[in-house]
């Protein structure tokens, strides 16, 4: 076990916002799966950057092509056509389905495109008040808009009013989508993540997302589908909803795509590839060669290194890692989860297992107060899976053993 991790002394960042609730830990490097504090400490990876670093730290066919992209350009604009660009949309195409791409710099950014391609949406059919349909449970980002469309009311708090047009729903009840849809005859979309990731790790049901497909039909609306967290491979296929055979009308994704480079993306089936015109969205950073070459490049190694059905079946040896430990176990709710995202529930409120899971080597997330969170790389071996459970199942037990608060 790693020495205790010692604290940073405070203040640490005083010319940095405190937008953050940090650990007392400063990381230096990383190589795989793994990772290194600025005091030689070593930590197993099992957040991987929120998600995002699919290809782990330092990969060695990754770094080579991003310092041969930073040696020919890094930006242009837009007023110029981008090659990888085209690149990386036509990947992407071919693998949901769909036909065209936008690109931006974050997961925000792409839900805060897709919001707006739902609203021109419906404009451009004669609804002046276009409304989208969202879900309990929900996180879309933090600008006002994708604020409005996420259902955390601690992250609303002093940042009202929030923007109208959003009426929400339980997730996985398609009696109550279809009550709403005939209760507000402006819905233009139906916007809701695969599998909702700051929510908790809550996936919608293969059910629920087939009918949701039938509804949008039937109505002739979106069905908008947020991958930032969920796609790019995650669960064992391309994106989450594909599990359901299923494709949506429009897609954004980010996180994973870049491999912590950062970039965002909005896919769009037929019925939305048109919606936006010239002079209706843009990026100045956007599609940059940088972040074209990091998400070219991501696709490519999964592909030749079969990352997905590495997600899938690593995925399954670290969840029944996680089931044989934790089973019986007093005040451990459920583990749920697909693939790589797992997500384990708790009775309570378990914010303190960031650090003492830290200070036993690993590094994890939680999220909903009560869901321990585990996004680890792709590039996750079945040996380190079972090295994540081996460190973690002690802390979660540990921890459960104290009176609650």
């Amino acid at each position: 076990m790693n020495a205790p991790v010692v604290a940073v002394p405070a203040p640490s960042e005083p010319h940095v916002m405190q937008t953050y609730g940090r650990l007392p830990i400063a990381l230096s490097h990383g190589q795989g799966c793994w990772v290194w504090d600025v005091n030689g400490r070593r930590y197993l990876d099992g957040l991987g950057g929120i998600a995002v670093n699919t290809l782990g730290h330092a990969h060695p066919r990754l770094v080579p092509a991003l310092q041969e992209q930073v040696a020919q350009l890094i930006h242009t604009s837009n007023y110029y056509h981008v090659p990888l660009q085209e690149a990386l949309a036509a990947k992407l195409c071919e693998l949901s389905g769909l036909s065209v791409a936008f690109f931006c710099n974050s997961g925000l950014e792409a839900n805060e495109a897709a919001l707006k391609i739902a609203r021109k949406f419906g404009h451009d059919r004669g609804n002046a008040n276009p409304e989208l349909l969202v879900f309990d449970g929900a996180f879309h980002g933090r600008s006002i808009a994708t604020l409005s469309a996420t259902a955390n009311p601690k992250i609303h708090a002093g940042f009202g009013p929030l923007v109208p047009g959003f009426v929400r729903v339980p997730l996985n009840d398609i009696a109550a989508v279809e009550a709403a849809l005939k209760a507000h005859p402006n819905i233009t979309g139906i916007f809701l993540e695969t599998i909702q990731g700051e929510g908790g790790v809550n996936p919608a049901r293969i059910e629920f997302l087939q009918a949701l497909r039938r509804v949008c039909d039937q109505h002739d609306i979106l069905l908008m589908l947020d991958e930032v967290q969920c796609g790019i491979g995650r669960t064992g296929k391309w994106f989450a909803h594909q599990w359901a055979g299923i494709q949506p009308d429009v897609m954004p994704l980010a996180k994973g795509l870049g491999s912590g480079v950062p970039i965002g993306a909005v896919v769009c089936g037929p019925r939305a590839a048109k919606v936006m015109q010239p002079g209706n969205h843009g990026t100045t950073f956007g599609g940059n060669p940088l972040a074209m070459r990091a998400g070219v490049e991501t696709l490519k190694i999964m592909l030749e290194d079969d990352l997905l059905n590495n997600a899938a079946q690593v995925g399954a040896v670290l969840k029944t890692a996680l089931q044989e430990g934790l089973n019986g176990v007093a005040g451990v709710v459920e583990i749920r989860g697909q693939g790589l995202m797992l997500g384990i529930e708790l009775d309570r409120p378990c914010g303190a297992l960031l650090l003492r899971a830290a200070e036993a080597g690993l590094m994890i997330s939680v999220t909903a107060d009560r869901v321990v969170r585990l996004v680890p790389p792709l590039i996750l071996s079945a040996d380190e899976a079972r090295q994540i459970a081996a460190l973690l199942v002690p802390v979660i037990k540990a921890f459960l053993s104290e009176p609650k608060p």
